[in-house]
């Protein structure tokens, strides 16, 4: 795997394309705790700023963990498609009305009552440092380049990583 760190607009393309790709992340919290606290959460959106966005029950956990202490882990995985991201950043909680529309879908009725339900937030990560990896052939392809690689003792092409800088 060829390594390949991202700036600016390409590091944005990369982060949007891998986290509305792979949607849910395990999204961890009280990181100076063991054990931390993690909780898989949708992501509802990437904003031009590179800035994650989830929504979240006021009383929650880890809303709770976040007024504590806002440092947050993202780690995203798709292994059908071998992407990878793990973001670490700082969380910051929303209750206005206007961003929490902006974000609501009917799948999330599952979880809330609309979105004037009176126990949601919305959750915006602002990353500070994040890296990927990336085959961009996919599970089968990558996994025969493997193997032929084995076998010929030649190295493949087998996808990128690197850091993400925002």
């Amino acid at each position: 795997m060829s390594t390949k760190n991202l700036s600016n607009q390409e590091a944005y393309d990369k982060l949007k394309e891998l986290a509305e790709s792979i949607d849910y992340a395990i999204f961890e919290t009280n990181l100076g705790a063991r054990p931390t606290h993690v909780i898989p959460m949708s992501t509802k959106k990437c904003d031009q700023e590179g800035s994650l966005w989830f929504l979240s029950n006021k009383d929650s956990d880890h809303n709770s963990f976040i007024h504590k202490d806002k440092d947050v882990q993202l780690l995203y995985s798709k292994p059908t498609a071998m992407e990878y991201m793990s973001i670490y950043g700082q969380a910051f909680i929303y209750n206005d009305l206007e961003t929490i529309k902006k974000l609501y879908t009917t799948s999330d009725d599952a979880w809330f009552n609309g979105p004037t339900d009176p126990n949601i937030t919305a959750i915006k990560v602002v990353p500070q440092e994040a890296h990927y990896w990336d085959t961009k052939d996919g599970m089968i392809t990558t996994l025969f380049k493997m193997g032929l690689g084995a076998l010929t003792g030649n190295k493949q092409d087998l996808g990128e990583s690197g850091d993400l800088d925002l």
